[in-house]
């Protein structure tokens, strides 16, 4: 990161201002978020490539809630929302796709490549009928704040992703549940006849990864003021990017919450240096891939030689 950073101070005098910076930290916040929920999935030895839709359409509910409310036809009602009951319906939707894929893999017996593929697919489509294709706009000064708003001299997103990110460390760290998830992950039959329930274990990570994607949802809805009908798309691929970066094994029962952090913080100066020095948004997504692959291949070197 240090590396990168060197490189683009270099390459563009913009870099290093203070605005630039609160930028990077900005964008870095979202995808944060989704990769802290990532990482939870991944060390229990799954993958959720739903995430992106997920971002996309709990902003979208959000969104359409706060702007003209919920009509129940059957009923001639109209129910109205204030911003923090959408944003709580949007936050359960988040958590209601989580348990969707977690019930898929348990009971199913699906793989989560899979069934989250599945999920992604079909979200993205529920996207699509609840905003019939159109962005939902100008949700309001109250709503914003949460995407573009300051507080204490620090931009609102990064207070929500440092929030987050203080709260899955202690998860992880210091309760039965974290310990369980790198069980889990790190041999699924020795924890099954350890007492572990596996499959409730399982499930709660994908619910947390539903949550935490949502919450960005909530975080990009607010800061575009508008809910796109294409909002979340590869978010699931820089969300993969930055926990494999910071260390997490594809192969379950390795991770931390820090990793993560830096990972994310690697690929919003990437994203960030590479506008700066004009460079084709095209081969953003070709260099994030071939450091997805550098970082599996040092996970793999570094295992070997263990």
């Amino acid at each position: 990161m240090l590396g990168l950073m060197i490189l683009f101070g270099l390459l563009s005098p913009r870099f290093f201002t203070v605005a630039n910076m609160w930028t990077i930290l900005r964008q870095t916040a979202v995808n944060l978020c989704v990769a802290v929920g990532m990482t939870f999935v991944i060390i229990a030895g799954g993958i959720d490539l739903s995430v992106g839709s997920i971002l996309g359409f709990s902003g979208a509910v959000t969104a359409k809630l706060i702007k003209h409310g919920l009509t129940l036809t059957s009923l001639g009602v109209v129910l109205q929302f204030g911003i923090t009951g959408a944003s709580i319906i949007g936050l359960f939707v988040g958590i209601a796709i989580g348990v969707l894929n977690g019930a898929i893999i348990n009971f199913l017996n699906v793989p989560p490549f899979v069934a989250t593929l599945g999920t992604m697919t079909a979200v993205r489509g529920f996207i699509m009928l609840w905003t019939r294709g159109y962005p939902i706009t100008k949700l309001g000064e109250s709503f914003n704040f949460i995407g573009s708003g300051w507080f204490l001299g620090i931009p609102v997103p990064v207070w929500i992703a440092m929030i987050v990110s203080i709260l899955a460390l202690m998860f992880l760290r210091f309760t039965r549940f974290g310990r369980y998830v790198y069980a889990v992950g790190g041999n699924e039959r020795a924890s099954l006849l350890s007492g572990v329930n596996v499959r409730l274990t399982r499930l709660v990570t994908y619910m947390v990864s539903g949550l935490l994607a949502a919450v960005a949802g909530l975080i990009v809805t607010a800061r575009l003021d508008s809910a796109q009908p294409n909002a979340g798309l590869m978010y699931e691929l820089d969300a993969i990017a930055a926990t494999v970066i910071g260390g997490t094994s594809l192969s379950g029962g390795t991770g931390t919450i820090e990793g993560p952090i830096v990972g994310a913080l690697i690929i919003g100066v990437l994203n960030n240096g590479l506008v700066l020095t004009g460079v084709s948004p095209f081969w953003q997504q070709v260099a994030k891939g071939f450091i997805i692959i550098a970082a599996v291949v040092a996970e793999r070197i570094g295992k070997g030689r263990e």
